[in-house]
């Protein structure tokens, strides 16, 4: 642990209860200057909650108390909590996206020379700011005009302008690129080491093991132990989660495959990727794994007819079929799970019904006309087969958890009887306890004998799960990689398929590429 041992903040039998939910039970954490400590558990575990409490949203229950640099006070409301140095930063950014970025960081406070605005003193000072933490960004630019992961850097920069010396990172890395999570990663590194503490609260086990000094760990509302990361390995910790182990989550039934239901032939899209070709049976899940830029994503996107290709061929159940667009892909029963499934997969202020019966409301219409009674039971029955959790088919799906908004996605696919998905990242910003249900549902969906592609950067997925591994470099498939060549007496040989997965040569793989397997 790289600390200094001066105590930032103590939090000290923090419970909190809402009408009918104790949503924390005497839950206590300290930070300390120049450690990054993790806050970790499932979803409902508690810890937007305990965070909350500490930024002044939520008031905690009598008894509990924070304890700030040694010296106990009371947060009432965020204000306070910022004029502490507490600081939180959020997966969306919580700014004014129409405003500039200098406006941003003076938001509520532009600063004045007599009647006039003094912009030049909002320029230098924010530029002044950014620049302290390793961003060059124009003041002027409107925020909405930024990456997410510059916007991330703007909110830390004000953060910092404003004197935080515990800072809340809440799932920071969701939405961000590789690039932008080095970066990301390297300015935690800075803040660390110039004394700051950090609150991290990720789903990604990876950056706790990578990053974090500290753990603490809740479950349905309880303190359950904090430890050092160096102490605990992933299983261990997943165990304190969710109290099941590692390789746990990843047994789901792997029925005998039968016939391919999907076959890619030699495609081929200028610029992009290079002659692909893949195959997926019935009853059978394939991984397709490469490291950023290696053309996955733009694949499944001809694939599903978003995009156009140059030249190959698509066959569905044994015959070639021409895939002009999404409608067509969807009529030939091929469901994409988009990565970005708040933006581009569901309509988040709608309710559950309407985004399961959405792709598929022509087939319980007549003459314009829903048929409404088929629409609730269409919404009850998918609801129960795959078990969304949600107490009403007309809950808004932007209230419900990340592994219950990716299920109503597949309702609306099964409703449309799709047989081959096509999951892209299928667990991003989720849980691990929610991982495990995605899972089921795949169990689910092999049993009914679909065909599932997943696309995973996260590579003990992509191995836990597959019956074959299609590996990607540069736009070209390197290898297809069955189960028994890098699954040995129950360890995962993730150094071969990184290999492959680097454009590294391979002389069994690449024998058997070369043989159009």
């Amino acid at each position: 642990m790289q600390t200094n041992g001066n105590e930032l903040v103590r939090l000290e039998n923090i419970s909190k209860t809402f009408p009918g939910v104790k949503a924390l039970s005497n839950v206590h954490m300290t930070v300390r200057a120049g450690e990054v400590h993790a806050l970790v558990g499932e979803n409902g575990a508690g810890k937007s909650t305990l965070i909350k409490v500490l930024t002044g949203a939520h008031q905690a229950d009598p008894g509990g108390v924070i304890y700030i640099n040694g010296e106990k006070c009371e947060i009432a409301n965020p204000a306070q909590a910022k004029a502490r140095g507490i600081g939180a930063v959020y997966q969306d950014v919580m700014m004014a996206p129409h405003l500039s970025v200098g406006e941003n960081f003076f938001l509520g406070k532009l600063p004045r020379r007599g009647a006039f605005v003094d912009w030049a003193r909002v320029k230098r000072e924010t530029k002044e700011s950014l620049h302290q933490i390793g961003v060059d960004i124009d003041p002027a630019k409107q925020l909405s005009k930024l990456t997410v992961g510059m916007q991330e850097m703007v909110a830390i920069g004000k953060i910092l302008r404003e004197k935080a010396r515990v800072i809340i990172f809440d799932e920071p890395t969701a939405l961000l690129t590789n690039e932008e999570v080095e970066e990301l990663f390297r300015l935690i590194k800075r803040l660390r080491e110039d004394g700051c503490g950090i609150i991290y609260i990720s789903h990604r086990m990876e950056e706790i093991f990578r990053i974090c000094d500290t753990v603490t760990v809740l479950k349905d509302g309880q303190y359950i132990d904090t430890v050092e990361v160096g102490a605990v390995d992933e299983n261990q910790l997943i165990s304190m989660m969710v109290g099941r182990k590692l390789e746990d989550m990843y047994s789901i039934g792997h029925p005998l495959p039968g016939e391919p239901a999907l076959e890619v032939k030699g495609l081929s899209r200028h610029g992009a990727f290079e002659d692909v070709s893949f195959h997926v049976r019935k009853g059978e899940i394939l991984g397709f794994y490469g490291l950023m830029g290696a053309g996955r994503t733009e694949v499944m996107r001809c694939v599903t007819g978003a995009d156009r290709f140059d030249e190959g061929e698509i066959w569905i159940d044994g015959k070639p079929v021409r895939l002009a667009s999404p409608k067509s892909s969807i009529q030939h029963g091929i469901a994409f799970l988009t990565e970005d499934r708040k933006r581009q997969g569901l309509c988040m202020n709608q309710h559950v019904s309407f985004n399961i019966n959405i792709a598929s409301y022509p087939a319980i219409s007549r003459r314009g006309f829903i048929n409404l009674r088929k629409e609730r039971s269409r919404a009850h029955r998918y609801v129960e087969d795959i078990r969304i959790k949600t107490p009403s088919i007309y809950q808004r799906v932007k209230n419900l958890s990340g592994g219950n908004q990716q299920k109503v996605i597949v309702g609306r696919w099964l409703a449309c009887e799709s047989k081959v998905f096509l999951f892209d990242e299928p667990t991003v910003g989720v849980d691990v306890g929610a991982k495990v249900e995605i899972y089921r549902l795949f169990e689910h969906l092999l049993e009914q004998g679909a065909a599932i592609v997943v696309i995973s950067s996260y590579l003990p997925e992509v191995m836990g799960l597959s019956d074959r591994v299609m590996v990607m470099s540069e736009g070209r498939i390197m290898a297809d990689v069955p189960r028994a060549e890098f699954s040995r007496d129950g360890r995962m040989d993730e150094e071969k398929l990184v290999r492959l997965a680097s454009g590294l040569k391979d002389d069994g793989y690449e024998s058997r590429r070369s043989e159009g397997l």
